[in-house]
């Protein structure tokens, strides 16, 4: 069974800056379109940023500019730094393909609050 590890997340104020970084065992990542998600308290979960093998990339509206997705696909690694935080960046953050094929892991917790 693939396993996935999230890091990264914390509590930083409005206009700070995170990087989550998800690391898995086994070749998941080749061939997939990876994925950052989020879901806060109350809604739906969301795909924030997506990544394919070759690099090219998707952002929702609310994060382009701000967020950035890479990955390495030698070392099963995929990153999203995120800056210009704001309070209803905070979520919950995971990494998943896209679309979601995996178990769903426990996240990485953003907490955007002065």
């Amino acid at each position: 069974q693939v396993q996935r590890v999230e890091s990264g997340g914390g509590l930083v104020q409005p206009g700070g800056s995170l990087r989550l970084s998800c690391a898995a065992s086994g070749s998941i990542f080749s061939g997939y379109v990876m994925g950052w998600y989020r879901q806060a308290p109350g809604k739906q979960r969301e795909l924030v940023a997506a990544i394919t093998s070759g690099g090219s990339t998707n952002y929702v509206e609310s994060v382009r500019g701000r967020f950035t997705i890479s990955r390495d696909n030698a070392k099963n690694t995929v990153d999203l730094q995120m800056n210009s935080l704001k309070p209803e960046d905070t979520a919950v953050y995971y990494c998943n393909t896209n679309p979601s094929l995996l178990t769903w892991g426990q996240g990485t917790q953003v907490t955007v609050s002065s």
